[in-house]
């Protein structure tokens, strides 16, 4: 399955889904599917490196083990981060009136198809 169908697969199965952008380690976007302005997605994205990067200082200091995925809750959505692989990360927001249960595990089921492409 391609990423373009993956990411828009998960967009439409997530009620309130903002987006769904696949990232570089750099933040680059390689490939989004939202129903925003396409901008507003890779502004994100490219900002999740500065979270990701964090939360790894957090892993290797209290020793929890590797990140696979966070929820960042703001005061109108959700920003859901995911670890595809050591390069690569899944970035989803959606509305805060999204059940934020259902999006995650739709979100996993998108992280595993991405890295089957990898």
């Amino acid at each position: 399955m391609s990423f373009e169908v993956i990411l828009k697969d998960l967009v439409e199965r997530v009620p309130h889904a903002i987006g769904a952008i696949l990232v570089d380690w750099e933040g680059e976007a390689v490939m989004e599917h939202c129903h925003c302005d396409p901008y507003d997605m890779r502004f994100i994205a490219a900002h999740k490196v500065i979270i990701l990067a964090r939360l790894k200082e957090l892993q290797s200091i209290d020793n929890v083990g590797a990140i696979e995925d966070v929820a960042v809750t703001a005061s109108r959505e959700h920003l859901i981060i995911g670890c595809i692989n050591q390069d690569y990360s899944l970035v989803m927001s959606i509305a805060r009136r999204c059940p934020l249960a259902l999006a995650m595990y739709n979100f996993r089921q998108a992280i595993a198809e991405l890295k089957k492409e990898f």
